[in-house]
């Protein structure tokens, strides 16, 4: 005879989620092998959300906004796994020429990316080029969908906003392309390279080794038109403007007195705040990375990832990791929760980060036994893709 039903099954399927919903990753990966309706009742995102949100990677923000709608919460908290213990396949996927580059303080041949979906954007000397990624996710297919260009040098960093692409070149010119057309912008804009460039809301600002900080309009008969000089004093390597559209933050070399971490009103132009008291001379801000409106992540030569909540204390960051290896760190990047990952100067070492712990989670070594910066990463919650001086590299995060 057929056994009786489970008084568990025979509840609603609302008070089955709520009983769940106490239990962990391991409970519910053993009660998803009791019957079929419990395996897709333990499956359900609801349930996974809460755990998701205490993982690495797991395209969940610190507020709890979704930034990978669509893929199941489960298989994220599964590959979060993988990030953790740091079990990935990698594979360089592009090559190609390279000059030698001596430091940062040169902008040749120093590729930049943005990720947007099924495309990865990668600099190559003067050009920018969209690479669709393979279906898997892992490699690129072998030519570019499109080519970008239109500066004299190379690209020193770009970035991708709402389907535009805002460069900003050795030549010290800023360029403008809209994606999914023919339209494009050009205009000079400071007298020495531009090192960086961000754009929000309609307006650009740049920073430039020719120590000014500048922001520029693309308002309707104002396109191209500078709004306000700041006079830095000192080379700008970095540059992020504010999610509130209020304000933006510049990262200098530091060969002065001045603090390297400057925030400056939009608006006006004027100076807000500076950011730390302790750094030291030579110690500039190579990357700036803004998590709200509020946490602020920044790196550069002296070593350390610093996390600034401007909120509680401009004097002080409210935590800080050291590169165990005494190397410049090139570039940062965040899950915006828990998750940094961060490319040093030297053997193209790729760490991960969890702000939940004072040491390196996980480390990865990409150029040796020759030895090259990372001088950009960017990464989704199965993939990370890191720029190096003469190749791209991919870890792959859903290997088991």
């Amino acid at each position: 005879a057929a056994s009786p039903p489970s008084p568990l099954l025979a509840l609603p399927e609302e008070l089955l989620l709520l009983i769940c919903s106490y239990l962990d990753a391991q409970a519910l990966g053993r009660l998803a092998q009791v019957c079929r309706r419990l395996r897709f009742l333990s499956s359900r995102d609801v349930l996974w959300r809460r755990i998701a949100r205490g993982c690495l990677n797991s395209g969940f923000t610190q507020l709890g906004t979704d930034l990978a709608a669509g893929i199941p919460v489960k298989e994220r908290v599964k590959v979060s796994q993988n990030w953790r213990h740091g079990r990935c396949r990698r594979e360089t996927v592009l090559k190609w020429k390279c000059k030698q580059v001596a430091s940062f303080s040169s902008s040749f041949l120093m590729p930049w990316m943005e990720l947007d979906g099924e495309y990865l954007y990668l600099s190559q000397a003067e050009n920018i080029q969209a690479y669709h990624l393979c279906a898997e996710g892992t490699g690129l297919q072998h030519h570019p969908q499109a080519i970008f260009s239109g500066h004299q040098e190379d690209v020193c960093r770009f970035v991708l906003v709402n389907s535009h692409i805002v460069s900003g070149g050795g030549d010290g010119s800023i360029v403008l392309h809209k994606i999914h057309g023919s339209y494009s912008i050009k205009f000079s804009a400071h007298e020495q390279e531009v090192n960086c460039v961000d754009f929000q809301g309609g307006l650009i600002v740049s920073g430039s080794r020719d120590r000014t900080a500048k922001v520029w309009s693309l308002s309707a008969g104002r396109v191209g038109q500078c709004l306000h000089t700041v006079q830095t004093e000192d080379r700008v390597w970095s540059i992020a403007i504010s999610p509130l559209l209020s304000s933006f933050v510049t990262g200098t070399a530091c060969c002065g007195h001045t603090s390297p971490l400057r925030i400056w009103d939009l608006e006006s132009g004027q100076l807000l705040t500076c950011l730390g008291t302790d750094f030291h001379r030579g110690a500039g801000v190579l990357d700036v990375f803004y998590e709200t409106p509020s946490l602020l992540l920044s790196c550069g030569y002296d070593t350390y990832i610093r996390y600034w909540d401007i909120r509680t204390s401009t004097r002080k960051c409210v935590q800080e990791w050291e590169e165990p290896h005494d190397s410049a760190l090139y570039c940062i990047r965040s899950d915006k929760n828990h998750m940094i990952a961060s490319g040093s100067s030297y053997y193209g070492v790729v760490r991960l980060w969890d702000k939940r712990q004072t040491r390196c989670l996980q480390s990865f070594h990409l150029s040796s036994p020759t030895s090259s910066p990372v001088y950009c990463l960017r990464f989704s919650t199965t993939h990370l893709y890191a720029a190096l001086a003469s190749a791209l590299h991919v870890l792959d995060f859903t290997a088991s």
